[in-house]
C-alpha cells in the first residue's frame, strides 16, 4: 500500500490521458439521443451513466456509447485492494468517447486516510474525474463494514489531495442510522444536515420507483440515482421494458440529475469544493 504521506505528496505529478470529448458542453456530432435517455420513470432524470466492476464482462466500450450512455463509473479499489483492470478499462473507455469516474468500496480494516491514498494512486483522478466513495453495508463480512468516521475521514483526505468533495454514494436507510440490508446491519450513526459527508454530492442507491432522499440531503436532493442494480433481459427496473446495453454482461443503471449539457458540465467541475 501506499503510504498516505507518499501518496499526498506525489498527486501534484499525476498524469491522467485527457477524456475525450470532456468539458462544459456535449461534444457536437455525438449521436446521443436526448430523448431517448429522457427517464421514463416518475422520477426525470438522464438516463446515461452506468457503473460496472471487476466482475462485469466488458467487451466493447464503443457499444456500451453506440447504446446511448454517454458515462461510466468503474470500482477501483476495495480496502487496500486494487483493481488491476482499471487502468486499461479506464483508456479504452475514454477512447470510445465516454466520460469517466472511479469508486472504492469503503472497509473498517484500515484507517479512512490510508483508503484513500489506495484509492487517488489507483484512480489517478484528472480533472474531469468523477470520485465516488461508496459507503453501504459488507454483506460478505459485516464486521469489515466502513463506519461513518472513516467515511469522513476518507472523504476529507480526498478533498485535501484534490480540492474536490467525491459523491457519495449510499442507500437512504444506511445514511439515516436505519437497519438495512439482508444481515440487518446499521452504520451505528447517522448522517445528519450540513455534516462532512452532507457536503458530498449524493449517489442515490434506491431501486423503489419514488426513490428516498436521506435525511441529510433533503435540500439539494441527489445528483445520480443508481434506480436498478445488475440489469439484464430478466432483471430490470419498474417492469419496464429492459435498456440492455451492448459491450457490457451486465450493469448497474443511474439516472443524472439533469440534462445531456448539465451532465457534461458536472463532470468537467464535477464535485463540490466546499
Amino acid at each position: 500500500m501506499i503510504s498516505r504521506r507518499n501518496m499526498f505528496g506525489g498527486l501534484a505529478g499525476l498524469t491522467v490521458p485527457a477524456l475525450a470529448g470532456c468539458g462544459g458542453t456535449p461534444p457536437k456530432g455525438s449521436g446521443f439521443d436526448q430523448t431517448a435517455a429522457t427517464s421514463r420513470h416518475a422520477v426525470p432524470g438522464l438516463d446515461a451513466v452506468i457503473d460496472i466492476s471487476n466482475n462485469v464482462t466488458v467487451t466493447d466500450f464503443g457499444a456500451v456509447r453506440r447504446s446511448n450512455i454517454l458515462a461510466v463509473i468503474h470500482k477501483v479499489s476495495e480496502g487496500d485492494w486494487i483493481d488491476p483492470a482499471y487502468p486499461q478499462r479506464r483508456r479504452q473507455a475514454e477512447a470510445a468517447g465516454l466520460l469517466w469516474g472511479g469508486y472504492h468500496f469503503g472497509t473498517r480494516q484500515n484507517s479512512g486516510a490510508e483508503q484513500a491514498a489506495t484509492f487517488l494512486s489507483a484512480c489517478q483522478p484528472g480533472p474531469s474525474t468523477v470520485m465516488a466513495l461508496d459507503l453501504e453495508p459488507n454483506e460478505r463480512r459485516p464486521t469489515n463494514t466502513m463506519r461513518l468516521a472513516q467515511a469522513e475521514e476518507f472523504v476529507l483526505a480526498v478533498q485535501r489531495a484534490t480540492g474536490r468533495l467525491p459523491l457519495l454514494y449510499t442507500h437512504p436507510k444506511w445514511a439515516n442510522g436505519e437497519v438495512y440490508g439482508r444481515r440487518r446491519l446499521s452504520l451505528g450513526a447517522t448522517v445528519t444536515p450540513g455534516s462532512t459527508l452532507a457536503r458530498c454530492d449524493l449517489w442515490l442507491a434506491d431501486y423503489r420507483e419514488i426513490p428516498e432522499v436521506p435525511n441529510a440531503w433533503a435540500r439539494q436532493g441527489w445528483k445520480l440515482w443508481q434506480y436498478v442494480s445488475d440489469e439484464t433481459a430478466a432483471n430490470f427496473a419498474h417492469g419496464s421494458a429492459p435498456r440492455a446495453v451492448a459491450g457490457v454482461g451486465h450493469c448497474d443503471r443511474n439516472l443524472f440529475n439533469g440534462d445531456e449539457a448539465a451532465l457534461y458540465q458536472f463532470w468537467k467541475g464535477n464535485a463540490r469544493t466546499v
